[in-house]
């Protein structure tokens, strides 16, 4: 075997572990002032349970106040991840665990709400939501992209977004706001 074949061997092996090593992490733990509520329905006597309960979410009360502890339902987390959709982050658990093909958002639609060309020709496309998108190859639409016209933003292959305007051919797309 060559060398080079037996490196490229060696990282696809290396990466494949990884990955599944990865998938396998289990969630972040629960904030500890959620435990400690939850902790609260194991006590029998009922007056002691509820007396429990009210100390516990007055405790969590405080925290939500203060900004130490954040409450958000799934609407709200999706909402989030749409809105960063396109942008490169650091692999954060932002948004709590969980299967990630699941919660993964994989493309998005819109409306342009601005379209101009730039550089040689590219597009430089601001969808109403404020996201802007910027064209990183030289695909030359059928039909310029205007103010209105229906969008859907799509991952592409290693880590790219491809843009179709109108329903036309994909264009490769970045995001740079």
């Amino acid at each position: 075997m060559r060398p080079s074949l037996f490196l490229a061997a060696a990282a696809l092996a290396l990466t494949g572990t990884d990955v599944a090593s990865a998938k396998d992490k289990a969630p972040p733990p629960a904030p500890q002032a959620y435990k400690d509520l939850v902790q609260c329905k194991e006590i029998a006597d009922p007056a002691a349970r509820l007396a429990c309960y009210d100390e516990r979410v007055g405790k969590l009360e405080q925290a939500a106040a203060s900004g130490e502890l954040v409450v958000s339902d799934r609407a709200t987390v999706k909402e989030a991840q749409r809105g960063l959709f396109g942008f490169r982050l650091p692999s954060l658990k932002l948004f709590g665990g969980g299967d990630d093909d699941k919660d993964e958002i994989k493309s998005i639609e819109g409306v342009v709400a601005s379209a101009r060309t730039f550089g040689y020709g590219a597009w430089r496309i601001t969808l109403a939501d404020g996201s802007v998108w910027e064209q990183i190859d030289d695909e030359r639409p059928v039909f310029d992209p205007a103010k209105g016209d229906k969008v859907k933003i799509y991952k592409g292959a290693l880590g790219t977004y491809k843009m179709n305007v109108s329903g036309q051919r994909a264009i490769k797309v970045r995001r740079v706001e």
